[in-house]
């Protein structure tokens, strides 16, 4: 078993500044590509992190922590970012950074020993998840969205580069 809970919220407390760096600033093109119908955009993908935050690992964490398993946790609408009010992607990386604190900090307030790490709770899907698995998921699922903004963003330019696409596996993917 790797998780550590230091090694995981150093992974969660750098992903808002990983996202200013990488897309703040961008033209449009970038913010808004996709790769087809079903896919998201990096601008999308920050509204879905945001969604997160505020209905899912936390929420997930708490109710986990004071239900056990006696109930599943909440649904969480993964799409629910799709019909969210427009705004730029600078003030959604905003409010992704002010959020990530919040859900570190009250992290940090609610995992006071170890051993409360491997607490069970009932996943609506999964059946009996435990909280070191919750939090590992939530940074894999930071990578996994970090992972997929590059990816689409490099398959701009699939056809771009012409003989170099032999070269570049990130648009083989």
């Amino acid at each position: 078993m790797n998780f550590n809970i230091e090694e995981a919220v150093a992974i969660l407390s750098r992903t808002p500044q990983t996202l200013t760096s990488l897309l703040s600033g961008l033209p449009e093109g970038w913010l808004d590509c996709n790769e087809g119908e079903g896919t998201w955009s990096a601008d999308e993908v920050v509204g879905h992190l945001i969604d997160g935050e505020q209905t899912n690992w936390i929420p997930r964490l708490t109710f986990l922590l004071e239900e056990g398993e006696s109930k599943p946790f909440p649904v969480f609408d993964r799409f629910a970012h799709l019909s969210a009010e427009r705004r730029t992607t600078e003030q959604k990386l905003e409010e992704f950074a002010e959020l990530r604190t919040r859900s570190i900090e009250r992290l940090r307030a609610i995992i006071e020993t170890d051993d409360l790490l491997e607490r069970t709770g009932t996943h609506p899907a999964f059946g009996t998840v435990k909280a070191r698995e919750l939090v590992s998921a939530w940074v894999v699922h930071d990578l996994t969205h970090i992972a997929q903004i590059v990816r689409t963003m490099a398959k701009r330019y699939k056809t771009d580069v012409g003989p170099w696409v032999q070269y570049l596996g990130i648009l083989n993917r």
